[in-house]
């Protein structure tokens, strides 16, 4: 089909499934590895904070290890991309792919370094950082191709409903992980040894999923197409792309970079307020096989995330579709508003409920309001490819996120120093005392800031006037 041909027809957000299930090959094959390392990637990364402090990290440790995943987050989009033209699709797949079931089986050989001492910490800590260098491969990899081929194959004015089809396959798998890691939680209590024996058995399934992710690339993609050679032109490419971002994308960069700061700074301790902080299980009406009576936190939070994809997956559409009406500004603004909220309204969840509501019910309603903050994702998308020029969707993407994500590299840091406090290192003094409630509130200061900031001076993009 010509472009020309394509961009006449009225983008589908079911289009992703509908050719899944037409059982075209080369759709199968990305879309099952999507699936795949979505899944896995999913189910490890929202309790690794829980894992680590079961191990013996300190807060402090487990923000550092929240920034160490947004520098890779920052730098791994560009040289990706320069490795995928070099060799071609199918051998880049197969080896992010790779590389990142390395990345998940050194997390589950973590405990066993737990005796051996480094500096304030343990050699379990330092592997699971090594890991996440492998571990986030293939999570990484492509983000600036997907955008420009979404680009390529919508109408300008129906880019929302383009990505809202992307998006809803890929978060499917989202909402699957967090409940396989529930069940598996399950059966066991809140104990620190539990903890990480539950969680190794996680990453046995996230290694079998990266195993068949990388076989099913390897061995069904269609090299056919593939192109070798390209040369990435260096430095000075970057740079330029940097300097010519399109004008309507900076007061969305701004707005969106203090977002994001904010959400960095608390993201990795969701699990730990909800297992430790307010430690909230699950009483259930009748007795399970296995479970019992009730659910422990780590078995709950896996429930909330899913509960959390499961609004996503109900909104993301139909928000699509509206921004037709109303425009792109305002449904990105609502995403914004909910990221930036959140955080707030996470710590401050009385012990005792609201009303009729248990403090598990009032969780829930609020892991149900998180989930429309992805309402607003894929009119994002449509507002940061937008405006660039069609043949440079991919580099405009690259650029902005590679902006962003270094500027939001501090975040989990921050958080992680507001969260368990600072001393000394020469005399142990306390420099700042931690307080949880502290780094929530700042994260929602800074994020209303950007979400103000947007809805000031951000721009609609032309063809959603």
């Amino acid at each position: 089909m010509s472009l020309e041909d394509s961009q006449t027809e009225a983008a589908d957000p079911l289009d992703a499934w509908r050719q899944f299930f037409a059982l075209e090959r080369d759709v199968i094959v990305l879309s099952l590895a999507m699936f795949a390392f979505s899944l896995s990637f999913q189910m490890t990364s929202r309790y690794m904070a829980e894992y680590m402090v079961a191990l013996g990290a300190t807060g402090v440790a487990v923000g550092l290890f929240g920034t160490f995943g947004n520098v890779i987050s920052a730098v791994y989009p560009y040289p990706g991309g320069a490795i995928s033209d070099r060799i071609g699709s199918r051998y880049a797949l197969t080896a992010f792919g790779f590389l990142a079931t390395v990345g998940f089986g050194i997390w589950l050989a973590a405990p066993l370094l737990a005796d051996v001492a480094v500096g304030p910490t343990n050699l379990a800590i330092v592997a699971i950082f090594l890991g996440l260098i492998l571990a986030q491969a293939w999570k990484s990899f492509g983000l600036g191709a997907t955008y420009a081929i979404v680009k390529q194959a919508v109408p300008p004015s129906q880019l929302a409903a383009g990505f809202a089809s992307t998006e809803s396959f890929r978060r499917t798998a989202f909402l699957v992980g967090p409940l396989i890691a529930a069940l598996v939680f399950a059966p066991f209590t809140s104990a620190s040894d539990e903890v990480v024996f539950a969680f190794q058995l996680i990453l046995v399934i996230a290694v079998a999923f990266g195993v068949f992710g990388t076989l099913v690339q390897h061995r069904l993609y269609d090299s056919s197409d593939d192109s070798f050679g390209k040369e990435f032109e260096g430095i000075s490419q970057l740079l330029d792309d940097l300097r010519n971002l399109p004008g309507p994308l900076r007061p969305l960069l701004v707005g969106d970079t203090l977002v994001r700061f904010a959400n960095g700074m608390v993201y990795v301790f969701f699990v730990l307020v909800v297992t430790d902080f307010l430690a909230v299980g699950l009483e259930l009406p009748t007795s399970v096989p296995v479970v019992g009576n009730s659910l422990s936190p780590q078995a709950y939070f896996g429930l909330l995330l899913s509960l959390e994809m499961a609004v996503a997956l109900l909104v993301m559409i139909p928000a699509a579709k509206a921004a037709e009406h109303v425009g792109l500004k305002p449904v990105v603004a609502l995403g914004f508003l909910v990221y930036a909220v959140f955080p707030i309204m996470l710590i401050s969840v009385p012990e005792g409920g609201v009303g009729a509501l248990s403090t598990a019910g009032v969780l829930a309603v609020l892991f149900a309001f998180s989930g429309l903050r992805f309402a607003g994702l894929p009119a994002h998308k449509a507002l940061i490819v937008g405006p660039a020029e069609m043949g440079a969707g991919g580099r405009v993407t690259g650029a902005y996120y590679l902006l962003r994500n270094v500027i939001v590299i501090p975040s989990a840091a921050l958080g992680g120093f507001l969260w368990a406090g600072l001393s000394n290192p020469l005399t142990g003094e306390p420099i700042l005392t931690g307080d949880p409630v502290l780094a929530f509130t700042i994260a929602t200061v800074i994020g209303l800031v950007g979400t103000g900031y947007f809805l000031v001076f951000g721009e609609e993009f032309e063809a959603y006037r």
